[in-house]
């Protein structure tokens, strides 16, 4: 039987159990000896990241042949209408080349979404608004690149899920044991 832990990736936290000596790791939040991380999420981003005993399916989770649906909620700079919310449907042109298509879906900020430490950036007349984003990629810093693109920089990213794993029950900096 294998063992995935679901842990909530707070803001600032790097995606690996050795310490920098300048960031939490996450050597500060899980002491479960034996599970690594299938993936990362940024310093600067947050919310599901998974870690599992089981190579197979560590590399099952992070193979992008496999194309895992990862949902990401994503608070933007300015409102996308539905000319910049099409551009990501179709995928958008980066500097590495296209992007696969995207699902993609304005949204109300999400119920219960705490708050981060520290807070975003706050500007008196620009508007922010949220969005959820599902890839079945995973290039580096893919979210962001995608939002700029579009007209729409990413001011906060929370990954929701991947496949069918989800942050629902996990409160920020905790994490859900699963025998799989």
């Amino acid at each position: 039987m294998s063992r995935i832990l679901l842990f909530n990736k707070p803001y600032g936290v790097i995606c690996q159990f050795s310490r920098d000596g300048m960031h939490p790791t996450l050597a500060d939040y899980i002491a479960v000896p034996g599970v690594y991380p299938a993936g990362r999420l940024d310093t600067d981003s947050e919310g599901l990241l998974l870690l599992t005993d089981d190579g197979k399916l560590q590399h099952r989770i992070t193979d992008p042949k496999h194309k895992l649906p990862k949902t990401y909620w994503v608070q933007v700079e300015g409102i996308p209408g539905a000319a910049a919310l099409e551009q990501l449907r179709c995928g958008v042109q980066l500097n590495d080349g296209m992007t696969l298509p995207a699902e993609v879906r304005a949204m109300d900020e999400p119920a219960g979404v705490w708050q981060r430490d520290p807070p975003v950036r706050f500007r008196k007349n620009v508007p922010t608004s949220w969005i959820a984003l599902t890839i079945r990629e995973g290039r580096n810093r893919q979210v962001r690149r995608m939002t700029a693109a579009a007209g729409f920089p990413t001011l906060r990213l929370i990954r929701y899920s991947i496949g069918d794993w989800s942050l629902d029950r996990v409160a920020p900096g905790k994490w859900l044991s699963m025998d799989i």
